[in-house]
């Protein structure tokens, strides 16, 4: 029987980390569902969805501390339930830009919140020496929404916070 793990590691951006961890992965013979990957300034995290049998995955959960202490890494590993494909209906990528301000990212996350709307992936950036932040936000709908209204209303949200905004169709949930 399949068994799930979802593994979170971060440090220093060091060359073949990444593929350290992806070596033991496969050494603990487990499959890779999904992953990302990011830069942090000087560190970078990594999030993987694995599966194997019980047998690999505790495998790979006795062989991780070692290797993570040895990268200088931080881990965090959590058993999940199993894999479900979400059957969405419709993708789209919403951006926004201009000058940062307080709260408008909280603000943008509750919006699609409280409207059920899921959030299939978010990247936020700010410059710091001209104080201009960007977003980008890829939302997956199950069921049909009025995406002229709701592109209205988002609209609106960023007219209050003085950003340019818009919504678009895309073909994936990845980023």
């Amino acid at each position: 029987m399949s068994e799930y793990l979802i593994l979170t590691a971060m440090g220093p951006d060091r060359t073949g980390s990444v593929s350290d961890l992806i070596k033991l992965a496969s050494e603990c013979d487990c499959n890779i569902i999904d992953s990302k990957m990011a830069l942090y300034g000087v560190d970078f995290t990594l999030i993987m969805l694995l599966n194997g049998t019980n047998k690999a995955i505790h495998h790979l959960e006795s062989k991780l501390p070692a290797v993570a202490h040895e990268l200088e890494l931080i881990t965090m590993m959590k058993r999940t339930t199993g894999y479900k494909e979400q059957d969405f209906v419709h993708h789209y990528q919403v951006e926004y830009a201009g000058i940062d301000q307080p709260g408008i990212l909280k603000a943008v996350t509750a919006f699609f919140a409280t409207r059920n709307i899921d959030i299939s992936s978010l990247k936020s950036e700010i410059n710091q020496k001209d104080n201009h932040m960007s977003a980008a936000i890829q939302i997956a709908l199950m069921e049909e929404t009025s995406i002229e209204q709701l592109e209205s209303d988002f609209l609106q949200l960023c007219e209050q916070f003085d950003v340019q905004g818009c919504i678009k169709k895309i073909q994936t949930n990845l980023f």
